[in-house]
């Protein structure tokens, strides 16, 4: 989905948005240093596969996916990385690891960090890595339906 279809499907839903543009970042954390965002509030996709299923898990810049508890949350088999070569078709419009969070959009089950939960806002890669958006959590929760996914043990 590309920027002006993203901004389109947010104002179908009366959501209130910012984007800004930011010299180039690849990384979600170079991209919340470069954007001046906190990094609880930068919002990084990845791709998984769960028992074979391409899936988005969200969290914040500066976690990791940790794969043992995504499996017992979904009791799947298997759940490992997914490859940029086994995602990059669904994802179009966007730069590789630019795709914004909204799984959902593209046909993914998404999952999203409690981290992210907690804030009032998040910000993400707007489909490019010089652009990013912000938007309230609760209106990314209600459009995207993702399940709580918790990355540290309880």
């Amino acid at each position: 989905m590309s920027l002006p279809n993203l901004e389109t499907f947010l104002r179908e839903h009366e959501v209130d948005f910012r984007v800004w543009s930011h010299p180039k970042a690849i990384t979600a954390q170079e991209v919340a240093a470069s954007a001046h965002v906190r990094g609880r509030e930068m919002a990084k996709p990845v791709m998984v596969k769960i028992d074979g299923r391409l899936a988005m898990v969200v969290v914040a810049a500066s976690e990791r996916v940790h794969m043992g508890l995504l499996k017992d949350l979904t009791g799947a088999n298997e759940v490992c990385l997914a490859t940029e070569r086994e995602f990059a078709d669904r994802f179009p419009d966007c730069e590789i690891g630019a795709m914004p969070p909204f799984g959902n959009l593209f046909g993914l089950e998404v999952f999203v960090s409690d981290t992210l939960a907690d804030d009032e806002h998040i910000a993400f890669n707007a489909g490019n890595h010089t652009e990013v958006m912000q938007l309230a959590y609760r209106d990314f929760e209600r459009l995207a339906q993702p399940q709580i996914y918790y990355p540290r043990p309880h």
